[in-house]
């Protein structure tokens, strides 16, 4: 009996959240406890260029566009700089057209297997790659995908969070995707090592219209928040065969890192800028509200602090122990209740005469609105 990789220090959200049935729980830090951990996180950027020819969606990523848009940075822990580096690089990079959005992603892998091959299973009991779309970027309404070395998909779409009560649509579907995997080596062949495998997907614009408010395709310069996550597990040789290590947690890599082990937090995805030059030839732009957002989403955590304790939810900012960092260039911050618990504000200014309204509310959607100042209800 042979152990393939070193032992794992924490679990996926995926699979906690599944061991719940859905209906999200804890991760070990507090409500509060939770944004201390993931305030520090600077979400990734990336620029989205246009396909200049058609792809063929085979997993080999050898088209002269691929070979043009720039890899995203190499994954790391889910946690950020606080846990070592992953020991397999993993990488991803996008482009789009004016019929789909195109994610490619490498994995270093020196011993390739997968065993599920039922659409919509538990994928990630398996090594996979994961993506996660929030289009119009309000921490509700969002989509996930997984899939493994044997093109096994799961794609789900989920209304809300978990830990806000949301639970996933399994039998939601991406209407027209395509994936391709291939692989660089033999697949559950133990004999050998292998090299990696690599992931090509194209989703139909059309495939968000149902479920999303958000234009689709984009618009040149929008940006949507997108996200990828790795699982990976632990394995050991068997009479010469893969076997997950008894009692040992997978590893979970990804492109931008959430400062605690769950996926499902959209506010720390990264910004994807869809650009209508070539690839690799657009400068990403960091998004102007950032500061504003997060200090919304302080809010939002001390809520749920404050009600873990008291029942209920705070009526001002005094009870919250709140205090709007000066570093945000926000205006002034507001609140009030709701008949489902509350509404924060903030004003912020965009030019002379322009303001943006940020607000969020008890169950952490967060949304714009460019009324002057004046609050509105959430869409």
């Amino acid at each position: 009996m042979r152990t393939l990789q070193s032992s794992a220090l924490f679990s996926s959200a995926s699979l906690f959240f599944l061991l719940l049935s859905f209906v999200g729980g804890r991760n070990g830090f507090g409500e509060e406890g939770d944004w201390v951990h993931m305030k520090k996180i600077m979400p990734n950027g990336y620029v989205c260029g246009i396909a200049s020819v058609p792809l063929q969606i085979d997993g080999k990523l050898d088209e002269e566009s691929w070979k043009a848009a720039p890899w995203t940075e190499d994954f790391v822990d889910i946690e950020g700089a606080k846990n070592p580096a992953p020991m397999f690089r993993t990488r991803a990079k996008m482009l789009w057209d004016k019929e789909n959005f195109y994610i490619a992603a490498e994995l270093s892998e020196p011993h390739l297997q997968g065993s599920i091959t039922e659409h919509d299973a538990v994928i990630f009991q398996d090594n996979d790659f994961e993506v996660f779309i929030d289009p119009d970027s309000d921490n509700h309404d969002y989509y996930e995908l997984e899939l493994n070395t044997l093109n096994t998909t799961w794609d789900l779409f989920l209304p809300r969070p978990y830990k806000d009560g949301g639970s996933a649509e399994n039998k939601w579907e991406f209407s027209g995707m395509k994936t391709g995997v291939h692989l660089f080596g033999s697949l559950n062949d133990p004999s050998d090592q292998d090299s990696s495998w690599c992931v090509e997907i194209a989703i139909p614009w059309t495939a968000f219209s149902t479920q999303s408010r958000q234009v689709a395709p984009p618009q040149n310069g929008d940006k949507w928040r997108i996200d990828f996550s790795r699982v990976e597990w632990q394995f050991e040789l068997v009479d010469g065969k893969y076997k997950k290590v008894p009692n040992t947690k997978e590893y979970n890599w990804v492109w931008s890192p959430q400062g605690i082990v769950d996926m499902h937090r959209p506010e720390r995805w990264g910004f994807v800028q869809f650009s209508n030059a070539l690839p690799g030839t657009a400068k990403f732009i960091p998004d102007s509200s950032l500061a504003s957002r997060d200090s919304l989403m302080e809010i939002y955590h001390r809520q749920r602090a404050f009600h873990k304790k008291h029942g209920g939810w705070a009526k001002s900012f005094s009870e919250l122990d709140f205090v709007a960092p000066v570093e945000t260039g926000a205006g002034k911050f507001s609140m009030r209740a709701t008949t489902e618990g509350y509404q924060a504000s903030v004003v912020v200014s965009t030019g002379e005469k322009s303001q943006e309204l940020w607000n969020v509310r008890q169950d952490s959607k967060i949304w714009m609105s460019t009324e002057n100042g004046l609050i509105q209800e959430s869409p």
